[in-house]
């Protein structure tokens, strides 16, 4: 899997770019700034966009969902829980004296345990709610990579005083489904570096 890694917008979220080799189909995870440019950066790897995976709805890791929709066929896929959240970014960025355009309508939904097929990489679909109402992680065992939204981070984890944010819910998610993950999976965060989920389960001060 090729994997890209964008940080985009004001609080520098990670947008991810994955890839297949095989067929250069691929997804952009979190697309929250600037749909032009990730669009470009996708055309510059040689990649199609075939969908945009979103692990949750806040504003920062959607903003460029809407202008990535209107250059690409890219199919928007998100867990039902979050689609409130959706329907609102654009209203929850002008908190923060940001302007967005609204997102579109979920092309599909995501379910736990689901697999979506991106070229020949398959992708399971892991419910880690906690962070935000239906937040997701997606996992690609063959290459054992990880892309956990704002659950955890390199030395931290995800802030649980937005609403929906809930913390017994998000050490769960962080307990029984992502340090259950190899240790050589490698985390890729909403925000920061890449991590592993071995790194995570010996020095990440809140999980000891």
């Amino acid at each position: 899997m090729r994997i890209l890694t964008l940080p985009v917008g004001p609080l520098q979220t990670n947008c991810y770019l994955i890839g297949c080799p095989a067929t250069g189909q691929a997804a952009a995870i979190d697309p929250g700034w600037s749909g032009a440019d990730i669009f470009q950066a996708a055309q510059d790897a040689g990649l199609t966009l075939t969908h945009m995976l979103l692990t949750h709805a806040h504003f920062d890791h959607v903003g460029g969902a809407a202008e990535l929709s209107a250059l690409s066929a890219a199919q928007l896929l998100v867990h039902p829980d979050a689609a409130p959240s959706l329907a609102r970014a654009h209203l929850e960025a002008e908190w923060w004296g940001l302007k967005l355009p609204a997102a579109p309508e979920p092309d599909a939904y995501l379910a736990d345990g689901q697999t979506v097929t991106i070229g020949t990489l398959q992708i399971q679909v892991l419910d880690t709610p906690g962070h935000a109402p239906g937040h997701v992680s997606f996992y690609h065992a063959e290459s054992q990579s990880a892309f956990d939204g704002d659950v955890l981070f390199s030395g931290g984890i995800g802030r649980t005083d937005l609403p929906g944010g809930n913390y017994p819910q998000l050490m769960r998610s962080i307990r029984d489904r992502l340090l259950l993950l190899p240790d050589e999976t490698t985390l890729y965060p909403g925000h920061g570096p890449s991590t592993t989920v071995g790194d995570e389960r010996r020095y990440n001060p809140f999980l000891r």
